[in-house]
């Protein structure tokens, strides 16, 4: 490995940049990465020296938004939502608790993990 250096006065100051990565990291990823660095630190700073961080985000993005909506099915299954015709804002209300009990259960087991 082979470093370049910028003279900056009388100091050498080695030309250091992490990759730009162009993966998206949604919500999830986003809160795995606030979990990280405020409470795994050193797991946060292991990942990010490694290059790892953001495919590490990714992937727990992308399981965690899989996860929501399948364990949403679960549970719709189990209680099933009153008629989206004649009762609009007990179906949303319905339909909301089952993704609040998901997310839960996501959270707790992937994230803040």
């Amino acid at each position: 490995m082979e470093l370049t250096y910028t003279q900056q006065g009388d100091y050498l100051i080695p030309d250091l940049a992490l990759p730009e990565d162009q993966t998206h990291i949604g919500k999830y990823g986003m809160l795995r990465r606030t979990y990280l660095k405020n409470h795994r630190k050193g797991m946060y700073a292991s990942l990010m020296l490694s290059g790892g961080l953001s495919n590490h985000l990714a992937e727990i993005d992308q399981t965690a938004r899989e996860r929501v909506e399948r364990i949403t099915a679960q549970l719709l299954e189990k209680s099933p939502a009153p008629d989206k015709a004649t009762n609009q804002m007990a179906w949303v209300g319905h339909m909301n608790s089952l993704k609040h009990q998901a997310e839960e259960t996501v959270l707790t087991e992937l994230i803040y993990n």
